[in-house]
């Protein structure tokens, strides 16, 4: 496959020792981009949004460890991460429920103990191997999952998994890039994802750019498609998947899933092994983010509507194992992943 036809997006770049962070909020009426010199400030786009998407996260999380690290005089690398453990726990705790931050901040912290002094590279090569492997998962997992759609597919995805959220190519939206690449994918839905319209946004922008014509809809229009025959697999990215196959993604997720079973409908989750989670036995276990009412009540600064008496705005909900198809790793394929099936596939927490 073509890969380079359908993926000219990147949202991070390491140049001249800063990450430049293409700023997502801004998206798609311009394309600015954050200068962050400082872990604080790769901290700091995570928390905003300027950065998001699991893999992304992680990414740029990669890279903050290296700012702190490359901040201070150290003669070993355990003694430069002795002097930057507050700064990397901050940096965890940007995002808590994507699981891809803690993973690369402590591959990081695990590998900058072990170094001597040429710790400076060292770190550096690390964060963009971590960004690298990252690239070439998202290749493999499109071609995988690709191949399990039928010829002329329609295909429904929430939120954004593409370029923008991963090193580059994307998770679910890969698999959309891929098969149209090679042809197996005749439709595209994409649904706005509120309330910060990932779809709309980012998901449209993006396919655009890469010449993937594509059909947006609000989000509770999606079972409405699948019960008029529209739609033949919804395929979505994670943030987590637990041990027992649970997934927790953007808001909206679960009830296309349900709507998806219903109907007799795919449902195909694509992300990276260091999206899963064997230390956390269900979705049950996942601490889910709530973010600012105002994002509900506001848009472009403009309040809309009436005042509300509250608010309620999880990120994220928990897609149960029994509601999916197909768990889309590099690794390859789960079919109807369940907790034998991850533990055979993934093996425990120990052996990863």
């Amino acid at each position: 496959m073509n890969f380079e036809q359908v993926d000219r997006v990147r949202p991070l770049l390491w140049q001249d020792n800063h990450l430049s962070v293409l700023d997502q909020r801004e998206l798609p009426h311009r394309q600015n981009h954050l200068i962050c010199r400082t872990s604080s400030q790769v901290a700091e786009a995570i928390h905003v949004l300027a950065v998001r998407g699991a893999p992304a996260i992680g990414i740029a999380g990669a890279f903050g460890v290296v700012l702190a690290a490359h901040a201070v005089q150290a003669d070993s690398g355990a003694d430069a991460l002795r002097a930057i453990d507050s700064e990397l726990m901050a940096l965890e705790q940007a995002r808590p429920t994507a699981v891809n931050l803690r993973w690369a901040v402590q591959r990081m912290r695990s590998l900058l103990q072990g170094m001597g002094s040429d710790w400076r590279e060292g770190i550096l090569r690390a964060a963009q191997d971590i960004q690298s492997e990252d690239l070439a998962a998202n290749h493999r997992m499109g071609r995988l999952g690709a191949e399990l759609l039928p010829e002329g597919a329609r295909v429904l995805t929430h939120c954004n998994t593409g370029s923008l959220a991963t090193a580059g190519f994307g998770t679910a939206l890969g698999v959309i890039r891929a098969g149209i690449a090679n042809g197996r994918i005749a439709k595209v839905y994409a649904s706005e994802t509120r309330p910060w319209l990932q779809g709309s946004r980012l998901t449209i922008w993006e396919l655009l750019q890469d010449g993937i014509p594509a059909t947006l809809i609000v989000d509770s229009a999606s079972a409405y498609l699948m019960q008029q025959g529209l739609v033949d697999a919804v395929i979505v990215g994670a943030d987590r998947i637990c041990a027992n196959g649970d997934v927790a993604n953007k808001i909206g997720t679960y009830a296309h899933a349900l709507a998806a079973k219903a109907h007799g409908v795919k449902v195909m989750v694509v992300a990276p092994g260091s999206t899963i989670d064997m230390a956390t036995a269900s979705g049950a276990g996942i601490a889910i983010e709530q973010r600012p009412g105002t994002e509900l009540t506001h848009i472009g600064g403009a309040e809309i509507g009436a005042k509300a008496a509250e608010v309620y705005n999880p990120v994220f909900d928990i897609t149960p194992a029994a509601c999916i198809d197909f768990l889309v790793t590099e690794k390859g394929v789960i079919t109807a992943p369940d907790a034998a099936k991850m533990a055979a596939f993934f093996g425990p927490l120990s052996s990863r």
